[in-house]
């Protein structure tokens, strides 16, 4: 017998029931590796509006969805999931500032110029490859800290020392990239 997966607002329930808090006041959520895992993320997170940290993380998303309501969040954490692309995390753009969504299969950055107060992004193991993608991030003017190893653009460079020249070069305003600070002359 397969399992259904886990909804969102069963998480939710569970999450309040573990912790003994109202979800609707909470300010760090995590409902990462449910069991079965989450598989859509719906409207039902939209209830958690004072929420600041949210993890999703460790579950079978295939897509940012539902986060519309989260007026206060700072910072979504989804990785290992199955997510393919930005879509959707545009409707947070305002408050979030920073994006964890190491190993999913993105392969494109379309939309991440919305996100213009985005300081931190992780997005380690994804499938970027061009560099006419990486440069999306030139709209993100106050990030400041880029984890991107483990991309096939960092792969298909010469040496880490090319890569680190040629992202910094590219993104003026970041001072850390895959954890090591950057120093400009």
């Amino acid at each position: 017998m397969a399992l259904k997966p886990t909804t969102c607002k069963e998480a939710i329930a569970r999450w309040e029931k573990t912790k003994g808090e109202n979800s609707t006041e909470a300010k760090v959520i995590e409902l990462q590796f449910q069991w079965p895992p989450i598989e859509k993320m719906d409207g039902a997170l939209s209830t958690l509006v004072n929420c600041e940290k949210l993890s999703l993380s460790s579950n079978m998303i295939d897509k940012i969805a539902g986060i519309a309501g989260m007026r206060n969040l700072k910072i979504l954490s989804v990785g290992r999931n199955y997510i393919k692309s930005l879509a959707g995390v545009e409707t947070v753009a305002e408050s979030l500032e920073e994006l964890w969504i190491s190993y999913n299969p993105i392969d494109k950055l379309k939309g991440v110029g919305a996100l213009k107060n985005l300081k931190v992004l992780y997005m380690s193991n994804n499938l970027i490859k061009e560099w006419v993608e990486f440069n999306r991030l030139q709209d993100c003017g106050n990030l400041r800290d880029l984890v991107f190893i483990g991309n096939p653009i960092v792969e298909s460079q010469p040496d880490v020392e090319t890569w680190r020249t040629q992202a910094s070069t590219r993104l003026q305003q970041i001072t850390k990239l895959d954890g090591i600070p950057i120093i400009r002359e």
